[in-house]
């Protein structure tokens, strides 16, 4: 039963696989065939079975479907047969017809060959001007390249090169000439960098030379840009009323200070018409060379031997020629040359980017001021005139503010220039000395004479001046100081004006300048003026009238420092009254040339009284005086008498000193005359002969000749001449012996050791005078009494040399 139904269940399922193989593609015949096989088993010999059942039925169906058609194909082979006949001639035909078209179409063959071939040369023309097209640019781009070398456009042929390296080369790498091509710009690159380091050595090389004049048009603008600021500063002073008008010891505002708006105008012209540093220097070489160092990645070479080279510059700029002290073009063309560098430097500075760094310029700016202040320090010590070192400080000062304009620190500059100052001083002082000398030299040493009221008025314009009762004197009258005095006045003020010109421009306070005018002036006064003044007095052609003269000019000079004093406050606008202020020494200065002029006059007269003395032509041995004094004491006396008129203008006690020095060196000089060793012999006569002169002279010192003595304190210059004549003349040896020592002796002032010189210079005369021979006895006893007392005197001269 089982069994029964399992081959019941089979056979659908073959008839179903049976018409899948005849319905399907035989591609999917495989799977089918494999589920018959994964049946049960034995299914595939009941599925052969089946399939060979239907191949029957097959057969069976075609043999009858042919047995059907077979008539139809029997009368289908007949009709070919009836057919062939007319296939051969219709092949006959046909043959004939292609060979007609065949000869029809060889000339259609041929123009369509000639149409392929014409296609084939259109379609490669378009295919070569398609490449052509590509290669064009790069060629253009080449010869783009070729005229910028040529027009010498390196930086522009940098950018081309590698637009075509980037761009227009990997469209065309696959052709010969593109290679080529690449392999000429390595050099092309090597020539640029040769060419613009050429042009930029060239650049080096002019503004080396020509930095002289990019720093003197710098220097200029900058000296145009202060001159007009002062010009601006003087015309606002003006217009609120603060210009000065001072007369005879102020300042005096020259009419150049007024500064009208033309004026101001043309200085604004001026400043324009000054040439910049871009207009007197191309430096496209230097951003072509920056560029182009730059475009090819060697920036770091180009910077380092830029600066590198310009170290060098710098080092021959602030060397100096060995002449540059000699003159004002010397420094200046040194100047310029150094603004000129570093003008250059800042604008390099300010419009490429890294080329210099702020660094760098500081660095090579403080090397360079180590430099400049060294050489100016050394060569500024050879110049001796004022006025180069004045021209030198200018233009240290233009330089210093041309720099500071470009941000450079000058602070040490201005710090030098007070160094400067002080040489600038030194030469001021030489100079002014050569001035005073001359001034000394040409002055006739008399008051000046005044004619009328312009010549006082001019006197007094150049001298403060100021005497009521000279004033009230009628014309002609006489200043009492010499023509030196206002010279001397004028000059110190000159002095002083030289002074401020180096003050000005130093950045400096008032306080500053006023001390520094102060401490120069009393330099002047105390160094210079003193010197020359002492020197003066000194000189042998001075004589005891111009020592007089110089006595009551120094007067003066030293009334007239207070008027200098104001001067100087005029110009600084410093009060005396501050604490700081320097005071002019002017009064110790005069004092002391006075104090040497006193002396001077001292010795002077001393000396004349001695050529008077040396006059002197005593007979020694005379019996009988004159009678009257001697002739070179009379003109000695008359001498004295006008000298001592002179002495009135004088202070009092410098006039009474000059006379009781004359009167107590003459009273000297005559009593070393009378003592003298060379002296042998004196005779009575001789002595009353120089009793006769000097009662003279105590006639002359009686008589005044000069006021303010109290009594006969003049006369006590010859107290010691006049007791030793009088023991003498009236031979009172007794006396004197007995009184010598006591208080109230008569001969107190007779000095034991003059009487025994004398009296033996009289002893010896006695001996041998034949006047005395008739009266034996009498010049016995003379004799005896000569002896006596000169034994005496000797116990007195031993006793005062023991005691001694």
């Amino acid at each position: 039963m089982a069994e029964s139904c399992e081959a019941l269940g089979t056979v659908p399922e073959h008839e179903r696989i049976l018409q899948e193989i005849e319905s399907t593609d035989t591609a999917c015949v495989g799977p089918t065939l494999r589920s018959v096989y994964d049946d049960q088993p034995n299914a595939h010999k009941k599925f052969m079975e089946k399939l060979d059942a239907c191949i029957r039925n097959h057969d069976k169906e075609i043999e009858k479907m042919c047995n059907f058609h077979h008539q139809g194909f029997v009368d289908a082979i007949t009709e070919l047969l009836k057919v062939r006949a007319d296939a051969e001639k219709l092949k006959v035909q046909v043959t004939d017809t292609n060979r007609r078209f065949q000869d029809a179409g060889k000339e259609v063959i041929i123009q369509t060959e000639d149409i392929i071939r014409c296609r084939i040369q259109q379609r490669n023309i378009t295919t070569v001007v398609e490449k052509l097209q590509l290669c064009l640019p790069v060629l253009e781009m080449y010869s783009k390249l070729k005229e910028q070398m040529s027009m010498k456009r390196y930086y522009s042929a940098l950018k081309t090169m590698e637009q075509l390296e980037n761009v227009y080369f990997p469209r065309v790498s696959q052709y010969r000439f593109c290679q080529l091509m690449m392999e000429t710009l390595p050099k092309l690159r090597e020539d640029i960098k040769d060419i613009s380091m050429s042009d930029l050595k060239d650049f080096l090389e002019s503004i080396r030379k020509h930095s002289d004049k990019i720093g003197e048009a710098a220097m200029k603008q900058a000296q145009q840009q202060k001159s007009f600021s002062v010009a601006l500063q003087k015309q606002n002073n003006m217009r609120f009323g603060k210009n000065m008008h001072v007369n005879n010891d102020r300042i005096l505002e020259e009419k150049s200070d007024v500064i009208p708006k033309h004026a101001l105008e043309e200085e604004a012209e001026n400043d324009e018409e000054v040439l910049t540093v871009q207009d007197l220097v191309d430096f496209s070489p230097v951003y072509r060379c920056l560029h182009i160092y730059s475009a090819l990645g060697d920036e770091e070479t180009f910077e380092n031997y830029y600066r590198k080279q310009r170290k060098k510059q710098a080092r021959l700029v602030l060397q100096p020629q060995s002449s540059v002290h000699e003159t004002v073009d010397g420094y200046r063309r040194y100047f310029t040359q150094i603004v000129g560098f570093f003008v250059v430097e800042d604008h390099i500075l300010h419009v490429t980017q890294g080329l210099v760094t702020r660094v760098y310029t500081e660095e090579l700016w403080n090397m360079a001021l180590s430099k400049i202040i060294a050489v100016l320090r050394a060569h500024s010590s050879y110049c001796t005139d004022p006025d180069l070192v004045l021209e030198l400080k200018n233009l240290i000062v233009i330089f210093a503010d041309t720099l500071q304009g470009y941000g450079f620190p000058v602070n040490r500059l201005f710090d030098l220039l007070f160094e400067i100052r002080d040489q600038y001083n030194e030469t001021l002082l030489k100079k002014w000395a050569g001035i005073f000398r001359d001034i000394f030299e040409e002055d006739n040493y008399s008051p000046i004479p005044i004619g009328s009221e312009e010549e006082y008025k001019v006197v007094i314009s150049r001298f403060p001046f100021q005497d009521p009762d000279l004033e009230k004197q009628s014309f002609p009258k006489k200043f009492p100081m010499s023509q030196s005095v206002p010279l001397i006045y004028i000059q110190v003020k000159e002095f002083i004006y030289a002074s401020l010109k180096f003050s000005e421009s130093l950045h400096r306070s008032s306080t500053e300048i006023d001390d520094m005018l102060r401490k120069s002036t009393n330099l002047l006064l105390t160094r210079i003026l003193s010197s020359c003044l002492l020197n003066l007095i000194k000189k042998p052609h001075i004589g005891l009238t111009e020592l007089v003269q110089i006595i009551i000019n120094t007067t003066h000079l030293e009334q007239a420092c207070k008027y200098l004093e104001d001067f100087i406050t005029n110009i600084t606008n410093i009060s005396q009254e501050t604490v700081h202020t320097t005071r002019l020494y002017g009064l110790s200065t005069f004092k002391d040339a006075r104090h040497a002029a006193e002396g001077e006059i001292y010795t002077k007269l001393n000396q004349k009284i001695d050529e008077f003395v040396q006059l002197a032509d005593y007979d020694w041995t005379m019996a009988e005086s004159d009678g009257r004094a001697s002739g070179y004491l009379m003109d000695l006396i008359n001498f004295l008498r006008s000298i001592f008129q002179v002495f009135t203008h004088l202070p009092g006690k410098v006039a009474q000193t000059a006379c009781m020095s004359a009167c107590q060196h003459l009273s000297t000089s005559l009593m070393q005359m009378l003592l003298d060793s060379e002296l042998k012999q004196i005779s009575m006569g001789a002595v009353q002969q120089f009793n006769l002169d000097v009662i003279q002279c105590e006639l002359f010192a009686s008589s005044e000749p000069v006021p303010g003595f109290q009594g006969d304190t003049l006369q006590l210059a010859f107290i010691d001449l006049r007791q030793l004549l009088d023991l003498f003349m009236v031979w009172d040896w007794s006396t004197y012996l007995a009184d010598y020592g006591q208080p109230a002796s008569k001969y107190l002032r007779v000095n034991p050791h003059a009487a025994l010189t004398l009296l033996e210079k009289m002893k010896d005369t006695s001996k041998k005078n034949n006047i005395f021979a008739q009266f034996r006895k009498n010049d016995r006893d003379r004799q005896k009494l000569i002896e006596t007392v000169v034994r005496q005197l000797r116990g007195l001269v031993t006793g005062m040399s023991q005691h001694t």
